[in-house]
């Protein structure tokens, strides 16, 4: 059974950090696609970062040279680093698992970021 647990989120001000951390459990982390999403009120849910497995990190142009995701295969976790945070990063934050040799994918249950003076 996947499971895919997300913490670190809270309240932050302009310009604050925070940093999320995903663990998972149920699969083979090495060989699974991990991903941060991240949906903001009204709003669809977008692509923050994506951590291939093989193939290297890619951030959405919003995030970059702000946030920092990475990934630890012998812990089985992803970490999302958010700086210079701004209030339109407020969302929750979602962590999503792909496993390449099953073709499907798992959700965590969301973190919720806010971020506001």
């Amino acid at each position: 059974q996947v499971q895919l647990v997300e913490s670190g989120g809270g309240l932050v001000q302009p310009g604050g950090s925070l940093r999320l951390s995903c663990g998972a459990s149920g699969l083979t982390f090495s060989r699974t696609d991990m991903s941060w999403y991240r949906q903001a009120p009204g709003k669809e849910r977008e692509l923050v970062a994506a951590l291939r497995a093989f193939y290297g990190t890619q951030y959405a142009d919003s995030v970059k040279g702000r946030f920092t995701a990475s990934r630890d295969n012998a812990k089985n976790a992803v970490y999302l680093q958010m700086n210079s945070l701004k209030p339109e990063d407020t969302a929750v934050y979602y962590c999503k698992a792909y496993r390449l040799a099953a073709g499907d994918d798992y959700w965590g249950q969301g973190t919720q970021v806010t971020v506001s003076s």
